[in-house]
């Protein structure tokens, strides 16, 4: 049996700090999020259920929180996890004793060499690229309701809870609870087969699917919705990964050539979207200098394969993808084609109608025709009930008013915004606003 390898998350911990004296919790907090959705691929390719698969990892994840800070930090904290894992998955199987033909699985999938027969969720990563992208579609499955999958997905790909997704959709956490159990037992009465990875026409129909999945995790890691850090690179990095490997399996597909545009030329700017100590820079304030030149020409390039693909008729990605090259293209703000943008936000609201894109849409119709143009676009908005929880409609509503000189209003509209936000950069950010604006 070969020795696990390390990890991406096991270098970096190497390279920060000693694992025998560093602090077991910080440490299994950064790893968790960096590989839990590694592990519960690794462990689902075995037992077939997605359920159990979580569940396990889970059982892992408590066993370190039990032994590091008795017996240490391993030297590879992620591949401890994942081994620990499978032991767990060992023990169920032989518990189950009807799985001797998923015992072997495991084994050969450990020593490196592909069983003979049966498709699990691991067997089909060849074909997709590697395990997590096979775990991906086999959680998008056609059985599981779209609400279901996708927060399932969040769950097990963002690292997301409950609660942050359902903030993310501005819907209840005990909604979001429902749909992840649904789709747990959806997958579960389907079978083993529901894992195994699509090919053909069935692979191409849940596509759609997968790459909302990849651009909602991209999302969560450009603009987080909760927490201390307003951005969580890790999970871009790890978006635009899954969305490369997607592009050479559906080449001639310009939807996946716009998605993946539409990610690098965001994660292009995230360096300057924070600032020495971690508070937002928001991108009127950015220094584009610091954007990645590299991911620019990448992302355009790949917009333009979407485009020429297309055939005239963009889609969501694609659309995306052309807005934030409009940014990307621009030396400065005042620089920037908005009416481009507020055109193209409305070509996407059309396609894809939206609170979010009309939200959009107000801000470069601010830029482009003035604030009272864009307060007129926010009015219908702020009675919309999905935007009822969202700090960005009173925010962006505040900018507005400030530039129309109407202070007192626009306090009181950060004043919601400040009532509603969840990330801790955020709520600074905000504050700073709020004081300046009090103090003029």
């Amino acid at each position: 049996m070969r020795r696990p390898s390390s990890t991406g998350a096991d270098r970096a911990v190497s390279t920060v700090t000693d694992p025998a004296h560093a602090d077991p919790y910080g440490v299994l907090e950064t790893v968790w999020r960096m590989e839990s959705a590694r592990i519960v691929a690794g462990v689902a390719r075995v037992v077939r259920d997605v359920g159990q698969a979580e569940e396990l990892a889970h059982d892992a994840l408590v066993a370190a929180m039990e032994q590091w800070p008795r017996e240490g930090v391993p030297d590879n904290p992620g591949a401890w996890l994942a081994a620990t894992a499978r032991r767990r998955a060992i023990d169920a199987i032989r518990r189950e004793q009807t799985l001797a033909r998923k015992t072997e699985l495991l084994e050969s999938s450990e020593s490196g060499v592909a069983p003979a027969a049966d498709v699990a969720v691991g067997d089909g990563a060849a074909g997709v690229g590697d395990d997590l992208l096979a775990l991906l579609f086999a959680t998008c499955h056609p059985a599981v309701a779209r609400e279901s999958r996708v927060a399932l997905t969040l769950r097990l790909f963002g690292g997301l809870t409950t609660d942050e997704i359902a903030h993310a959709f501005l819907v209840p956490s005990p909604t979001v609870g429902q749909r992840i159990s649904r789709a747990k037992k959806r997958l579960a009465a389907v079978g083993p087969e529901a894992l195994a990875v699509p090919t053909g026409d069935e692979l191409a129909s849940r596509l759609g699917a997968v790459l909302e999945v990849v651009y909602l995790v991209f999302n969560e890691g450009y603009a987080a919705t909760t927490g201390v850090d307003w951005t969580r690179p890790a999970l871009c990095v790890e978006a635009m990964r899954l969305g490369r490997v997607l592009a050479g399996l559906q080449p001639d597909e310009p939807e996946v050539h716009g998605l993946v545009a539409l990610m690098e030329l965001q994660a292009s700017r995230l360096r300057a979207r924070v600032g020495p100590s971690g508070e937002p820079v928001l991108l009127g304030d950015q220094d584009r200098a610091r954007w990645d030149r590299v991911l620019l020409q990448r992302g355009l390039a790949a917009l333009a394969r979407a485009e020429a693909g297309s055939g005239g008729a963009r889609g969501r990605y694609t659309l995306q993808a052309a807005i934030a090259a409009c940014h990307a293209r621009a030396r400065s703000t005042d620089d920037t084609d908005w009416a481009a943008i507020a055109a193209l936000y409305g070509e996407l609201a059309e396609l894809t109608p939206s609170p979010v894109v009309e939200l959009n849409r107000a801000v470069a119709v601010s830029r482009a025709e003035g604030p009272e143009a864009g307060l007129a676009v926010l009015e219908p908005l702020r009675t919309d009930p999905a935007l009822a929880g969202y700090h960005l409609l009173p925010a962006v509503r505040a900018d507005m008013l400030t530039a129309l000189g109407r202070i007192d209003e626009a306090v009181g509209e950060l004043d919601r915004a400040l009532a509603l936000v969840r990330t801790v950069a955020e709520r600074e950010l905000l504050e700073r606003r709020r004081c300046a604006l009090a103090g003029s």
